[in-house]
């Protein structure tokens, strides 16, 4: 079988609970429609569905990822700050699953404020077999990119590098239509060259297929307890965050093939294995 050149690694399934719309029998058919190797699971603050992602995907053919998409708080757990700030995470392996479980368990355990957080400290307690991307615009780096504070993002992209060491931390970029992404893109892009730090392309998939996109607003309001009549309403700024096929990502990201080739470097150095005896 010729597998594609590309994997998406930023997906939100439906244990991304009112935010993610795709459900995983859907997945992993578009998955093996799109002849992807490999295909990671990254929702928010959880591992919910880790299990039956692991399964689903082994039935399918596909090497399942297991990631999550992290709240990170601006300073330590005991203080009870706003503003967190989000971190994509995935498993390599034993090692890295094991982390991931005490990461998601002490964001609900001991970090628990309006979302399930960890912070740095915890992070780096247990970045072992893990593989971190800088996540979407409300990631520390990209938030920091657009308020101008080059140096800081400077700092905490050396500071994740740092965490989970040499080769296991990647810039993320998206194409998704957004003015604010796509200043954040040429940023990080130079952030890549003067650190050294590769980049990888995604499109933090909330839901399946681009008709898909009013359903997933339907869902918001579900989770934010408005409707659809109002104006205010929390809402993605456009109809791109669904799961774009290879050869669409290619062309997304044709200024940036390396963006690309990284998906699948990623994917080999992950190889979970679960004994589920």
């Amino acid at each position: 079988m010729n597998y594609a050149d590309f994997v998406h690694l930023h997906v939100h399934t439906q244990y991304s609970l009112l935010d993610g719309a795709i459900r995983l029998h859907d997945l992993f058919a578009k998955a093996k429609e799109f002849q992807m190797p490999a295909i990671a699971m990254t929702d928010h603050g959880n591992m919910f569905g880790a299990v039956d992602f692991y399964q689903k995907a082994y039935a399918a053919g596909i090497k399942p990822i297991i990631g999550c998409e992290l709240y990170v708080a601006p300073g330590s757990l005991s203080e009870r700050n706003e503003g967190h700030r989000h971190l994509v995470v995935l498993a390599k392996d034993t090692h890295g699953y094991r982390n991931l479980m005490k990461l998601t368990s002490a964001g609900y355990l001991d970090g628990f404020y309006y979302k399930p957080r960890v912070d740095k400290e915890l992070l780096t307690r247990h970045s072992e077999g893990l593989i971190c991307t800088s996540a979407c615009l409300n990631g520390e780096i990209a938030y920091l990119l657009l308020k101008g504070d080059r140096n800081g993002a400077r700092k905490a992209a050396e500071e994740y590098r740092k965490i989970f060491g040499e080769g296991n931390f990647y810039l993320e970029i998206m194409e998704n239509g957004l003015e604010e992404q796509k200043r954040a893109n040429r940023e990080l892009i130079d952030l890549a060259k003067e650190l050294s730090i590769p980049l990888v392309a995604t499109n933090d998939c909330h839901y399946l297929n681009r008709d898909d996109a009013e359903a997933h607003e339907v869902l918001l309001c579900i989770q934010t307890g408005t409707t659809m009549e109002d104006e205010k309403r929390m809402r993605f700024q456009t109809n791109e965050f669904y799961l774009k096929s290879p050869d669409e990502m290619k062309q997304n990201f044709d200024y940036c093939p390396e963006a690309i080739a990284n998906t699948i470097e990623i994917a080999n150095k992950c190889n979970l294995s679960l004994d589920l005896n």
